[in-house]
Protein backbone atom coordinates (compact mmCIF):
# COMPACT_ATOMS: atom_id res chain seq x y z
CA UNK A 1 0.00 0.00 0.00
CA UNK A 2 1.49 3.44 -0.87
CA UNK A 3 2.86 5.64 1.91
CA UNK A 4 1.04 8.58 2.67
CA UNK A 5 3.10 11.28 3.20
CA UNK A 6 1.61 14.66 6.27
CA UNK A 7 2.72 17.52 3.46
CA UNK A 8 2.22 21.16 5.23
CA UNK A 9 2.39 24.18 2.91
CA UNK A 10 4.88 26.08 5.03
CA UNK A 11 4.11 29.83 3.43
CA UNK A 12 6.63 32.51 3.72
CA UNK A 13 6.03 35.89 4.88
CA UNK A 14 6.08 37.25 1.31
CA UNK A 15 3.40 34.26 1.13
CA UNK A 16 1.33 35.23 3.71
CA UNK A 17 1.37 38.73 3.16
CA UNK A 18 -0.17 38.06 -0.69
CA UNK A 19 -2.63 35.50 -0.04
CA UNK A 20 -4.47 37.62 3.35
CA UNK A 21 -7.42 39.06 2.68
CA UNK A 22 -8.00 42.25 1.39
CA UNK A 23 -10.03 45.34 -0.68
CA UNK A 24 -8.79 43.86 -4.07
CA UNK A 25 -8.91 40.71 -3.43
CA UNK A 26 -12.75 40.97 -2.29
CA UNK A 27 -13.63 43.18 -5.43
CA UNK A 28 -11.93 40.67 -8.07
CA UNK A 29 -13.85 37.78 -6.29
CA UNK A 30 -17.06 39.46 -6.16
CA UNK A 31 -16.34 39.51 -10.08
CA UNK A 32 -15.61 36.33 -10.54
CA UNK A 33 -18.41 35.10 -8.63
CA UNK A 34 -20.87 37.36 -9.91
CA UNK A 35 -19.65 36.78 -13.77
CA UNK A 36 -20.36 32.82 -13.25
CA UNK A 37 -23.64 33.45 -10.81
CA UNK A 38 -26.39 31.67 -12.15
CA UNK A 39 -29.05 34.86 -10.81
CA UNK A 40 -28.59 38.24 -12.02
CA UNK A 41 -26.34 40.52 -10.18
CA UNK A 42 -26.68 43.89 -9.95
CA UNK A 43 -22.63 44.68 -10.67
CA UNK A 44 -21.72 48.12 -9.16
CA UNK A 45 -18.32 47.59 -7.12
CA UNK A 46 -15.76 46.07 -10.30
CA UNK A 47 -14.12 48.65 -12.30
CA UNK A 48 -14.69 46.94 -15.08
CA UNK A 49 -15.13 49.07 -18.72
CA UNK A 50 -18.46 49.33 -20.43
CA UNK A 51 -18.82 47.18 -23.18
CA UNK A 52 -19.24 50.24 -25.55
CA UNK A 53 -20.51 48.91 -29.14
CA UNK A 54 -18.09 51.55 -31.25
CA UNK A 55 -15.15 50.26 -29.37
CA UNK A 56 -15.72 46.57 -29.59
CA UNK A 57 -16.20 47.06 -33.21
CA UNK A 58 -12.99 48.95 -33.56
CA UNK A 59 -10.77 46.37 -31.56
CA UNK A 60 -12.84 43.16 -33.80
CA UNK A 61 -11.70 45.03 -37.10
CA UNK A 62 -8.04 45.55 -35.50
CA UNK A 63 -7.91 41.80 -34.81
CA UNK A 64 -9.57 40.69 -38.13
CA UNK A 65 -6.39 42.60 -39.72
CA UNK A 66 -4.20 40.94 -37.55
CA UNK A 67 -5.51 37.50 -38.15
CA UNK A 68 -4.94 38.59 -42.40
CA UNK A 69 -1.32 39.56 -41.83
CA UNK A 70 0.76 37.03 -41.03
CA UNK A 71 3.78 38.56 -40.05
CA UNK A 72 1.97 40.51 -37.52
CA UNK A 73 -0.01 37.59 -36.37
CA UNK A 74 3.40 36.06 -35.63
CA UNK A 75 4.72 39.27 -33.58
CA UNK A 76 1.49 39.21 -31.74
CA UNK A 77 1.52 35.61 -30.17
CA UNK A 78 4.37 34.01 -31.69
CA UNK A 79 7.18 35.95 -30.16
CA UNK A 80 8.93 37.37 -27.10
CA UNK A 81 8.84 41.33 -27.03
CA UNK A 82 11.94 43.41 -25.95
CA UNK A 83 11.58 43.04 -21.72
CA UNK A 84 10.75 46.89 -22.21
CA UNK A 85 7.62 45.65 -24.45
CA UNK A 86 7.19 45.94 -28.26
CA UNK A 87 9.00 48.06 -29.61
CA UNK A 88 7.10 49.27 -32.41
CA UNK A 89 4.30 50.26 -30.13
CA UNK A 90 6.50 52.16 -28.00
CA UNK A 91 7.98 53.89 -31.26
CA UNK A 92 4.29 54.71 -31.93
CA UNK A 93 3.08 55.90 -28.57
CA UNK A 94 6.47 58.38 -28.40
CA UNK A 95 5.12 59.71 -31.40
CA UNK A 96 1.54 60.22 -30.24
CA UNK A 97 2.84 61.50 -26.78
CA UNK A 98 5.13 64.32 -28.66
CA UNK A 99 2.39 65.60 -30.96
CA UNK A 100 -0.87 65.34 -28.88
CA UNK A 101 1.04 66.28 -25.04
CA UNK A 102 3.79 68.50 -26.32
CA UNK A 103 6.00 65.82 -24.25
CA UNK A 104 9.61 65.31 -25.11
CA UNK A 105 9.62 61.75 -25.04
CA UNK A 106 10.77 58.81 -27.15
CA UNK A 107 10.66 54.60 -27.23
CA UNK A 108 13.33 55.04 -24.18
CA UNK A 109 11.11 56.55 -21.56
CA UNK A 110 8.14 54.14 -22.51
CA UNK A 111 7.72 50.50 -20.85
CA UNK A 112 4.76 48.33 -20.39
CA UNK A 113 3.87 46.00 -17.71
CA UNK A 114 1.59 43.36 -17.21
CA UNK A 115 -1.43 45.49 -16.29
CA UNK A 116 -1.31 48.98 -14.47
CA UNK A 117 -1.74 46.96 -11.03
CA UNK A 118 1.79 45.03 -11.92
CA UNK A 119 3.23 48.19 -13.03
CA UNK A 120 2.32 49.92 -9.74
CA UNK A 121 3.64 46.63 -7.74
CA UNK A 122 6.86 46.99 -9.90
CA UNK A 123 7.22 51.07 -9.17
CA UNK A 124 6.33 51.01 -5.59
CA UNK A 125 8.53 48.58 -4.66
CA UNK A 126 11.48 49.79 -6.64
CA UNK A 127 11.02 53.15 -4.77
CA UNK A 128 9.66 52.21 -1.25
CA UNK A 129 10.63 50.04 1.66
CA UNK A 130 13.88 49.17 3.13
CA UNK A 131 17.08 50.50 1.40
CA UNK A 132 20.61 49.22 1.72
CA UNK A 133 21.69 52.36 3.24
CA UNK A 134 19.50 51.02 6.46
CA UNK A 135 16.96 53.39 5.69
CA UNK A 136 12.98 53.12 4.81
CA UNK A 137 11.60 55.07 1.97
CA UNK A 138 7.40 54.96 2.23
CA UNK A 139 4.70 56.71 -0.93
CA UNK A 140 3.25 60.03 -0.05
CA UNK A 141 -0.66 60.11 -0.78
CA UNK A 142 -1.45 63.58 -0.92
CA UNK A 143 -4.84 62.98 -0.37
CA UNK A 144 -7.10 60.12 0.17
CA UNK A 145 -9.34 58.51 -0.64
CA UNK A 146 -7.38 56.92 -3.18
CA UNK A 147 -7.03 53.74 -5.48
CA UNK A 148 -7.80 50.19 -3.23
CA UNK A 149 -5.17 48.45 -5.43
CA UNK A 150 -2.30 50.39 -4.10
CA UNK A 151 -3.47 49.26 -0.66
CA UNK A 152 -1.25 45.75 -0.61
CA UNK A 153 1.38 46.05 -2.73
CA UNK A 154 4.64 46.94 -0.20
CA UNK A 155 6.51 43.72 -0.59
CA UNK A 156 7.99 44.72 2.71
CA UNK A 157 5.03 45.86 4.93
CA UNK A 158 3.17 49.13 4.68
CA UNK A 159 4.45 51.83 2.78
CA UNK A 160 2.54 54.46 2.25
CA UNK A 161 1.67 57.46 4.05
CA UNK A 162 -1.41 59.66 3.38
CA UNK A 163 -3.22 63.08 4.34
CA UNK A 164 -6.87 63.88 4.56
CA UNK A 165 -8.32 65.94 1.65
CA UNK A 166 -10.28 69.65 2.30
CA UNK A 167 -13.80 69.07 1.49
CA UNK A 168 -15.47 71.59 -0.55
CA UNK A 169 -19.55 71.29 0.10
CA UNK A 170 -20.72 72.59 -3.52
CA UNK A 171 -25.08 73.03 -4.40
CA UNK A 172 -26.88 69.64 -5.32
CA UNK A 173 -25.87 67.22 -2.47
CA UNK A 174 -22.32 67.29 -3.76
CA UNK A 175 -18.95 67.98 -2.68
CA UNK A 176 -15.45 67.96 -4.16
CA UNK A 177 -11.90 66.56 -2.56
CA UNK A 178 -8.98 69.36 -2.79
CA UNK A 179 -5.22 68.61 -2.03
CA UNK A 180 -4.79 70.86 1.62
CA UNK A 181 -1.44 72.30 0.84
CA UNK A 182 -2.03 74.20 3.83
CA UNK A 183 -0.64 71.19 6.10
CA UNK A 184 1.16 69.26 3.21
CA UNK A 185 4.73 68.36 3.69
CA UNK A 186 7.04 65.63 2.29
CA UNK A 187 8.81 64.46 5.00
CA UNK A 188 12.50 62.95 4.67
CA UNK A 189 11.37 59.25 4.22
CA UNK A 190 9.27 59.68 1.55
CA UNK A 191 10.56 58.39 -1.94
CA UNK A 192 7.62 59.47 -4.04
CA UNK A 193 4.94 61.21 -3.90
CA UNK A 194 1.47 59.29 -6.08
CA UNK A 195 -2.06 60.76 -7.50
CA UNK A 196 -4.39 59.25 -9.81
CA UNK A 197 -6.30 61.22 -12.05
CA UNK A 198 -9.12 61.11 -12.43
CA UNK A 199 -9.26 59.62 -8.90
CA UNK A 200 -10.69 56.19 -8.14
CA UNK A 201 -12.81 55.87 -6.60
CA UNK A 202 -14.08 59.29 -6.31
CA UNK A 203 -14.04 60.49 -10.08
CA UNK A 204 -12.09 63.92 -8.63
CA UNK A 205 -10.21 65.53 -11.30
CA UNK A 206 -7.39 67.32 -9.79
CA UNK A 207 -6.70 70.52 -11.35
CA UNK A 208 -4.13 71.91 -13.55
CA UNK A 209 -3.49 74.03 -10.69
CA UNK A 210 -2.64 71.48 -8.03
CA UNK A 211 -1.12 68.97 -10.25
CA UNK A 212 1.74 71.55 -10.96
CA UNK A 213 2.02 72.70 -7.34
CA UNK A 214 2.43 68.62 -6.61
CA UNK A 215 5.15 68.41 -8.88
CA UNK A 216 7.00 71.48 -7.66
CA UNK A 217 6.75 70.03 -4.30
CA UNK A 218 8.02 66.79 -5.66
CA UNK A 219 11.01 68.29 -7.68
CA UNK A 220 11.80 70.49 -4.36
CA UNK A 221 12.02 67.25 -1.93
CA UNK A 222 14.23 65.25 -4.92
CA UNK A 223 11.70 63.07 -5.63
CA UNK A 224 9.00 61.57 -8.12
CA UNK A 225 5.74 62.61 -8.50
CA UNK A 226 3.89 58.83 -9.79
CA UNK A 227 0.39 60.22 -12.08
CA UNK A 228 -1.51 57.13 -12.76
CA UNK A 229 -3.74 58.25 -15.48
CA UNK A 230 -5.57 55.04 -15.92
CA UNK A 231 -8.58 56.85 -16.79
CA UNK A 232 -7.27 60.01 -17.82
CA UNK A 233 -5.35 61.71 -20.51
CA UNK A 234 -4.59 61.77 -23.47
CA UNK A 235 -6.77 58.23 -23.56
CA UNK A 236 -9.09 56.78 -22.50
CA UNK A 237 -9.60 60.28 -21.75
CA UNK A 238 -12.44 59.84 -19.68
CA UNK A 239 -12.33 63.46 -18.32
CA UNK A 240 -15.68 65.95 -18.08
CA UNK A 241 -13.79 69.08 -16.80
CA UNK A 242 -11.18 70.96 -18.09
CA UNK A 243 -7.81 69.68 -17.52
CA UNK A 244 -4.09 69.60 -19.64
CA UNK A 245 -1.73 66.50 -19.47
CA UNK A 246 0.93 66.80 -17.10
CA UNK A 247 3.96 65.93 -16.86
CA UNK A 248 8.06 66.93 -16.30
CA UNK A 249 11.29 65.46 -16.19
CA UNK A 250 10.75 63.99 -13.01
CA UNK A 251 7.07 62.98 -13.12
CA UNK A 252 6.63 59.34 -13.91
CA UNK A 253 3.08 58.97 -16.19
CA UNK A 254 1.30 55.87 -16.17
CA UNK A 255 -1.25 54.60 -18.50
CA UNK A 256 -3.15 52.18 -19.19
CA UNK A 257 -5.19 49.99 -22.49
CA UNK A 258 -7.71 48.65 -19.89
CA UNK A 259 -10.30 51.47 -19.58
CA UNK A 260 -10.60 52.03 -23.54
CA UNK A 261 -12.29 48.71 -23.58
CA UNK A 262 -9.26 46.09 -23.05
CA UNK A 263 -8.70 44.84 -19.56
CA UNK A 264 -8.21 41.41 -21.03
CA UNK A 265 -5.25 42.10 -22.99
CA UNK A 266 -3.46 43.85 -19.12
CA UNK A 267 -1.16 46.08 -20.71
CA UNK A 268 0.02 48.94 -18.66
CA UNK A 269 2.40 51.81 -19.67
CA UNK A 270 4.84 53.50 -18.10
CA UNK A 271 6.32 56.99 -19.01
CA UNK A 272 9.37 57.93 -17.09
CA UNK A 273 13.23 58.97 -17.19
CA UNK A 274 15.13 56.03 -19.52
CA UNK A 275 17.04 54.77 -15.39
CA UNK A 276 13.26 53.87 -14.49
CA UNK A 277 12.29 52.67 -17.51
CA UNK A 278 15.77 50.69 -17.65
CA UNK A 279 14.96 48.90 -13.96
CA UNK A 280 11.38 48.04 -14.82
CA UNK A 281 12.22 46.75 -17.98
CA UNK A 282 14.73 44.36 -15.80
CA UNK A 283 12.35 43.53 -13.23
CA UNK A 284 9.59 42.40 -15.74
CA UNK A 285 12.61 40.30 -17.31
CA UNK A 286 13.59 38.97 -14.21
CA UNK A 287 10.10 37.81 -13.36
CA UNK A 288 8.29 37.19 -16.02
CA UNK A 289 10.71 37.41 -19.64
CA UNK A 290 8.30 39.66 -20.73
CA UNK A 291 5.00 41.03 -21.41
CA UNK A 292 2.29 39.79 -23.70
CA UNK A 293 2.28 41.53 -26.96
CA UNK A 294 -1.40 41.28 -27.87
CA UNK A 295 -2.70 44.57 -26.95
CA UNK A 296 0.47 46.84 -28.28
CA UNK A 297 0.19 44.65 -31.40
CA UNK A 298 -3.41 45.25 -31.46
CA UNK A 299 -3.74 48.89 -31.19
CA UNK A 300 -0.11 49.75 -32.51
CA UNK A 301 -1.66 51.34 -35.88
CA UNK A 302 -4.29 53.29 -33.86
CA UNK A 303 -1.82 54.55 -31.78
CA UNK A 304 0.49 55.32 -34.78
CA UNK A 305 -2.80 57.09 -36.85
CA UNK A 306 -3.42 59.14 -33.45
CA UNK A 307 -6.97 57.29 -33.66
CA UNK A 308 -6.31 56.35 -30.32
CA UNK A 309 -7.41 59.98 -28.90
CA UNK A 310 -9.95 60.56 -31.46
CA UNK A 311 -12.08 57.81 -30.42
CA UNK A 312 -11.22 58.49 -26.90
CA UNK A 313 -12.46 62.11 -27.49
CA UNK A 314 -15.60 61.38 -29.65
CA UNK A 315 -16.84 58.27 -28.72
CA UNK A 316 -15.44 57.06 -24.92
CA UNK A 317 -15.69 60.09 -22.89
CA UNK A 318 -19.64 61.16 -24.07
CA UNK A 319 -19.92 58.08 -23.45
CA UNK A 320 -19.06 57.82 -19.72
CA UNK A 321 -20.35 61.78 -19.30
CA UNK A 322 -23.86 60.17 -20.44
CA UNK A 323 -24.21 57.61 -18.42
CA UNK A 324 -22.39 59.81 -15.13
CA UNK A 325 -25.85 62.06 -15.58
CA UNK A 326 -28.29 59.44 -15.99
CA UNK A 327 -26.72 57.84 -12.75
CA UNK A 328 -27.13 60.77 -10.48
CA UNK A 329 -30.54 61.37 -11.69
CA UNK A 330 -31.03 57.32 -10.55
CA UNK A 331 -29.24 58.36 -7.02
CA UNK A 332 -31.41 61.07 -6.55
CA UNK A 333 -34.65 59.40 -7.41
CA UNK A 334 -33.70 56.12 -5.02
CA UNK A 335 -32.04 58.01 -1.88
CA UNK A 336 -34.92 60.86 -2.19
CA UNK A 337 -35.36 61.65 1.41
CA UNK A 338 -32.50 60.65 2.87
CA UNK A 339 -29.28 62.53 4.24
CA UNK A 340 -26.49 62.19 1.70
CA UNK A 341 -23.46 63.79 -0.34
CA UNK A 342 -21.67 62.61 -3.97
CA UNK A 343 -18.30 63.50 -5.08
CA UNK A 344 -18.87 65.74 -8.16
CA UNK A 345 -17.86 63.38 -11.08
CA UNK A 346 -15.57 65.09 -13.47
CA UNK A 347 -14.36 61.77 -14.63
CA UNK A 348 -13.28 57.96 -14.52
CA UNK A 349 -16.81 56.05 -14.26
CA UNK A 350 -17.76 56.11 -10.32
CA UNK A 351 -20.11 57.53 -7.63
CA UNK A 352 -18.57 58.19 -4.25
CA UNK A 353 -21.14 58.02 -2.16
CA UNK A 354 -20.70 60.26 1.39
CA UNK A 355 -23.64 59.14 3.76
CA UNK A 356 -22.84 61.19 6.96
CA UNK A 357 -23.71 59.49 10.00
CA UNK A 358 -24.20 56.04 8.50
CA UNK A 359 -24.83 53.96 11.52
CA UNK A 360 -23.45 50.63 10.81
CA UNK A 361 -20.66 51.94 8.73
CA UNK A 362 -20.06 50.74 4.98
CA UNK A 363 -18.02 47.13 5.80
CA UNK A 364 -21.71 46.11 7.05
CA UNK A 365 -24.24 48.40 4.58
CA UNK A 366 -21.84 46.49 1.75
CA UNK A 367 -22.59 43.19 3.36
CA UNK A 368 -26.09 43.39 3.36
CA UNK A 369 -26.34 44.64 -0.44
CA UNK A 370 -24.05 42.25 -1.48
CA UNK A 371 -26.99 39.67 0.10
CA UNK A 372 -29.41 41.35 -1.95
CA UNK A 373 -27.63 40.73 -5.22
CA UNK A 374 -25.90 44.57 -5.32
CA UNK A 375 -22.30 44.74 -5.05
CA UNK A 376 -20.69 47.88 -4.33
CA UNK A 377 -17.55 48.52 -2.97
CA UNK A 378 -17.32 49.69 0.81
CA UNK A 379 -15.23 52.99 1.06
CA UNK A 380 -12.88 51.76 4.05
CA UNK A 381 -10.76 49.78 1.60
CA UNK A 382 -9.84 53.43 0.03
CA UNK A 383 -7.70 54.78 2.57
CA UNK A 384 -3.88 53.41 2.46
CA UNK A 385 -1.50 55.37 4.98
CA UNK A 386 -4.07 57.20 6.49
CA UNK A 387 -3.15 56.44 10.26
CA UNK A 388 -6.01 58.34 11.64
CA UNK A 389 -9.06 56.38 12.19
CA UNK A 390 -11.26 59.34 10.88
CA UNK A 391 -15.36 58.53 10.34
CA UNK A 392 -15.66 60.14 6.74
CA UNK A 393 -13.91 56.31 6.02
CA UNK A 394 -16.39 54.48 7.16
CA UNK A 395 -19.72 56.61 5.73
CA UNK A 396 -18.75 56.07 2.28
CA UNK A 397 -19.58 53.91 -1.12
CA UNK A 398 -18.12 53.56 -4.50
CA UNK A 399 -20.09 52.58 -6.97
CA UNK A 400 -19.83 51.83 -10.71
CA UNK A 401 -22.13 53.33 -13.42
CA UNK A 402 -20.28 51.24 -16.39
CA UNK A 403 -22.09 48.02 -16.39
CA UNK A 404 -26.07 47.65 -18.00
CA UNK A 405 -28.34 50.72 -16.91
CA UNK A 406 -30.66 48.09 -15.92
CA UNK A 407 -28.16 46.84 -13.77
CA UNK A 408 -26.87 50.41 -12.16
CA UNK A 409 -30.89 51.27 -12.23
CA UNK A 410 -32.08 48.35 -9.94
CA UNK A 411 -28.40 48.84 -7.76
CA UNK A 412 -29.25 52.41 -7.13
CA UNK A 413 -32.84 51.37 -6.07
CA UNK A 414 -31.53 48.62 -3.80
CA UNK A 415 -28.94 50.84 -2.07
CA UNK A 416 -32.18 53.48 -1.21
CA UNK A 417 -34.43 50.35 -0.26
CA UNK A 418 -31.61 49.00 2.31
CA UNK A 419 -30.43 52.55 3.70
CA UNK A 420 -34.26 53.69 4.30
CA UNK A 421 -34.21 50.28 6.54
CA UNK A 422 -31.87 51.41 9.18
Amino acid sequence: MPRRYDVRMRFSRFGERFTRQTGTRELMDDLGRALAADEPVNLLGGGNPAHIPEMLALFRREFRRLLDDEREFRRMVADYADPAGEQGFRAALARLLRDACGWTVGPENIVLTAGSQSGFFQLFNLFAGPRSDGGYGRILLPLTPEYVGYQDLGVEGEIFTARRPAIERLPGRQFKYHVDFATLTVPQDVAALCVSRPTNPTGNVLTDEEIGRLGALARGAGVPLILDGAYGLPFPGIVFTPATPYRDEETIVCLSLSKLGLPGVRTGIVVARPEVVEALGAMTATTSLAVGSVGPVLMRELVASGAIAQVSESVIRPYYERRSRQALEWLADSLDGYEYCVHRPEGAFFLWLWLPGLPIGSAELYRRLKARGTLVLSGHHFFPGLEEDWPHRHECLRISYAQHPDAVRAGLAAIGAELRRL
